[in-house]
């Protein structure tokens, strides 16, 4: 494989090379990438793992805060065939989970190709194979690939790309701006006032370490939000709820979350945070919207430490103006609002994936998947991965039975992976 990598780079005379992979290419090395790329391992089916960044699991490594923890039980984050290490804990942190990726990694000798942004990736009908386009970047060389496989494994995630609201003057704002994927820690915040915009997780636990480093923040709740607590007398809340599921029907495992809820939590409409009319779990399944698993922010929320404010109408230099009339100073805004899906910006297709980024599925046409997308975390990923793997195994051995050929056009010159 080495070898092969060191002619590829080597060629200097065409400025576009073309490879031929002897099986899938999946784009994206994250937990989604990495759990396919281990099955397809398992299963004794070659492949290619893009990676845009110079590094397994980017959102992980480089727009992640410091203080992040999964919010859900380890066993419940953990990829196919490797669990978590028995001393970790319940919760596992930002750095663990990280150091979890990279040993899964090189447990199931997986070695992305990183520094290679895709620029399309097509179906070409006259040959039957995907066209997969690269810029790769090496320091100041930029060099062109275009993959050709017959199956392409879609693994960037829900959280591809950034999404930045339009609020009028916050451009002109004269303090600091940065959305939540540049938040490291609360410690350069310290004496501020803090905005932060968005109510989901992330929002709500920025709020919480900014006030842990003497800042002043408050929170901007546009809409509705269901908050859970993330443990029920000492069980996992979204534990149990996978387990009432088994047994019970949505709407009635909706009804008990509320009511524990409002045990625990109490009543939070008065302090700023108004419940959808649908139950969480089915909130979710509509709108795709995950409900906050509160870490302790609430507490904070309900002695005014953080403050709750509603939608905001205006920045004026280091003022913002709410919709309620309201005017406050603030010195910085952090924006926790959230991510969005790159696929449509590279993925040629019409079918499979809709407008926003998101497919039908685990598995589309001519050789199309997709894994990461189905808004079940990480254990959804998990269940996505052993699926593809085992329909792109069956079909990858039918094709390389012996004495079948097959014969194809290439209009270039192409390196083959094997």
């Amino acid at each position: 494989m080495e070898n092969f990598f060191r002619l590829v780079e080597c060629e200097e005379t065409f400025s576009k090379r073309c490879v031929w992979v002897n099986g899938p290419v999946i784009v994206g090395a994250g937990p989604s990438g990495l759990a396919t790329a281990a099955c397809l391992k398992q299963q004794g089916v070659p492949f290619m793992l893009l990676e845009r960044a110079e590094c397994i699991a980017s959102l992980w490594q480089k727009r992640t805060y410091d203080r992040l923890k999964l919010h859900l039980p380890k066993h419940f984050c953990q990829l196919p065939n490797l669990p978590f290490p028995p001393h970790f804990p319940q919760y596992p942190s930002k750095k663990q989970f990280i150091d979890y990726l990279e040993s899964y990694a090189q447990h199931f000798d997986i070695n992305p190709r990183f520094n290679q942004c895709v620029q399309s990736a097509r179906y070409d009908e006259t040959s039957g194979f995907w066209r997969v386009k690269t810029v790769a970047t090496r320091g100041s060389v930029k060099n062109e690939f275009e993959y050709i496989c017959r199956w392409l494994v879609v693994a960037t995630g829900e959280n591809a790309e950034c999404v930045m609201p339009e609020i009028e003057g916050l451009k002109e704002f004269k303090g600091d701006v940065i959305h939540a994927c540049e938040y490291k820690c609360g410690e350069r915040f310290k004496g501020k006032k803090v905005l932060v915009v968005g109510c989901g997780n992330s929002g709500m636990e920025l709020s919480l370490d900014l006030f842990n480093h003497s800042a002043s923040p408050s929170i901007v709740v546009r809409s509705s939000v269901h908050v859970l607590p993330r443990e029920v007398f000492g069980k996992s809340t979204f534990e149990l709820a996978t387990l009432m599921l088994q047994w019970l029907p949505l709407w009635v495992v909706d009804k008990i979350l509320l009511v524990l809820a409002w045990l625990v939590l109490g009543n939070m409409e008065k302090f700023g945070l108004k419940r959808p009319l649908e139950g969480p779990l089915s909130w979710k399944n509509r709108k795709g919207k995950t409900p906050v698993l509160d870490i302790g922010t609430l507490e904070k929320i309900k002695s005014g430490d953080i403050k709750v404010v509603p939608a905001i109408k205006r920045f004026d230099n280091g003022c913002v103006e709410l919709v309620n009339g309201e005017k406050q100073d603030v010195d910085a805004v952090v924006l926790a609002t959230g991510y969005r899906s790159n696929v449509p910006s590279w993925l040629q297709e019409g079918e499979f994936f809709s407008e926003n980024g998101f497919p039908n599925g685990w598995k589309g046409n001519v050789g199309l998947y997709a894994v990461g997308f189905t808004r079940r975390g990480l254990s959804g990923a998990s269940f996505d991965a052993m699926k593809i793997a085992q329909d792109i195994a069956l079909l990858w051995k039918q094709d390389t039975k012996p004495n079948k050929h097959r014969t194809t056009a290439c209009h270039r010159r192409c390196i083959s992976q094997f």
